[in-house]
Parts: structure tokens; sequence; C-alpha cells
């Protein structure tokens, strides 16, 4: 997964502290200044899993700070090596 957020340039992920994501960790790739892709990290027992997100903010300084006015779930659990799901990402970012 890191070569998925690096390549579509994530951000560093960070704690949620808006209980959004209840208390994940999240990552944003910014869509344009108030719309943006979210990755949330879950961690269970020993794996990780991501679920993929548009949100829309007033500014990115808001994000893991207070919730979203919207929030929609794109993908649960994405799976890179699932070509829907690649599909998905590329429309939001391309």
């Amino acid at each position: 997964m890191e070569n998925v957020f690096k390549y579509y340039e994530f951000s560093d992920f960070i704690e949620d502290k808006s209980e959004a994501f209840s208390g994940n960790q999240i990552c944003f790739s910014e869509l344009n200044s108030q719309h943006f892709l979210i990755f949330e990290k879950k961690i269970n027992s020993n794996s990780e899993t991501y679920n993929l997100y548009v949100s829309k903010f007033n500014s990115k300084k808001e994000i893991g700070v207070n919730p979203p006015e919207i929030l929609e779930m794109l993908i649960e659990e994405y799976d890179k090596s699932i070509p829907e799901h690649r599909v998905v990402l590329r429309q939001y970012l391309y």
C-alpha cells in the first residue's frame, strides 16, 4: 500500500481526532480546495485494512480535527490487486 500512497501523493498518516473515522489513522489526497480522498487505516489483530472515502471539508486544515461536511465510502477494505479498486481511485485522481 505504501506505493499507492506515494504514487498518488497522499499525505502522511495522522490520528483522527474528529471521531469521524473512529480515532483511526488517516491520510488524504487533495482533489481541490474542499474535496479530498481519504484512506482510513484500520488495525485488526495482526492485519491492516484500508477504507477509501471521498469527503468535503472547508479546508485541509480541518482534516482529522473536525468532522467532514460530506463523507462517502467508496471502497471498504481497499485491495490494490483488485482492478475495480484501482479504477475507482484513478477516476477521482485523474
